[in-house]
């Protein structure tokens, strides 16, 4: 049994119908609002076989059908068409990135509450965490013939400090010629500029005692590492708004796994197809049990080869993926055009 394009009209006309009403709907209903050209009885023989291969399931005896995950994805990735967004829409999305393009986290979090009061969906954004710990002062103490004391100073005052092991004594004079060496080199830094080019010359230029350098890379590394990244979320009782979750235990359910950060973090890694700069996974694709019943829509923001961070919007499986789409591609116009 092949998909037919008649077979693919009448899945998409289900699926748009179903995302606007969440009811189950029926080959009359189809053959009256949808002009394609074939009687009720010829739709209700098609939505048969849509079924039969799995995209369309009957909850209840009645006759209305709704989509399954496997029709979702199709529509997705095959049905899908393209949702103009009004001139209220484009607007409030243009004031509220114009009012914050200067700092990357006040973006992407206000974005993200704009974003879900205008889609009614919860919205997760995610950015990397800004390398703003520049170092303004490197020096070396001796401690004693095998032990020395390695401070980096930021411009914010912060102090790092850890101990390097020596097979020698290296007289504190050698020391802070070298320190003068990488506090010349490194000031004004982070451990975003930190290149493997730029941290061979400098290893190149203090020789025998590069081991300093993988020292103050390894404590610059573990301190960015202790949170790589900032997450805001918004909008998380919209999903009371949908009639599938108005069951208490599903509600419950959803509220415990974005209460979570960690839980949310995986769900947006979570492996899928990118098209273009958008991801989106439907049901059971977000992992097993802890987003089965939703479906997430992650756009990923760049400017150049700088990445800004990412926003999801996560809702049912019936999500308007025309309109999220169209949200996300007017972003990334907007953004291109910074």
């Amino acid at each position: 049994m092949e998909l037919n394009e008649r077979k693919l009209n009448i899945l998409r006309a289900i699926v748009k119908d179903y995302i606007e009403t969440a009811e189950a709907i029926g080959s009359r209903t189809i053959s009256k609002k949808y002009d394609l050209g074939v009687s009720a009885a010829t739709i209700r023989n098609e939505m048969a076989d849509l079924e039969e291969l799995g995209y369309l399931v009957q909850p209840h005896t009645s006759a209305g059908r709704v989509p399954t995950e496997k029709g979702y994805r199709l529509y997705v990735d095959s049905l899908m068409g393209k949702n103009e967004l009004t001139d209220d829409e484009k607007h409030a999305i243009e004031m509220c990135m114009e009012h914050n393009i200067g700092n990357i986290n006040r973006l992407m979090n206000e974005t993200s509450k704009m974003l879900s009061k205008l889609t009614n969906y919860t919205t997760v954004a995610i950015t990397k965490k800004v390398q703003d710990n520049i170092i303004k002062h490197v020096q070396l103490v001796n401690l004693s013939d095998e032990d020395i004391l390695l401070i980096v100073v930021s411009e914010k005052g912060d102090i790092r400090k850890t101990h390097i092991k020596t097979t020698s004594n290296i007289e504190q004079s050698k020391l802070n010629i070298i320190s003068d060496n990488l506090t010349k080199r490194l000031s004004g830094k982070s451990v975003s500029d930190l290149d493997d080019n730029f941290i061979s010359y400098i290893k190149y230029q203090i020789g025998e005692f590069s081991i300093i350098v993988d020292e103050i890379i390894n404590m610059l590394n573990q301190e960015s590492s202790k949170g790589d990244y900032s997450m805001y979320l918004s909008g998380a009782t919209n999903i009371f708004n949908y009639p599938e979750f108005r069951d208490v235990i599903k509600a419950k359910e959803f509220l415990n796994m974005i209460e979570e950060k960690e839980n949310i973090a995986k769900l947006i890694k979570e492996p899928g197809i990118t098209k273009d700069n958008r991801k989106i996974t439907i049901g059971v694709e977000n992992g097993g049990e802890l987003a089965k019943d939703c479906s997430i829509v992650t756009a990923t923001y760049n400017v150049g080869e700088n990445a800004l961070g990412k926003i999801s919007f996560i809702g049912p499986t019936r999500m308007d993926y025309e309109r999220l789409c169209s949200i996300i591609n007017y972003m990334s116009m907007l953004i291109n055009k910074k």
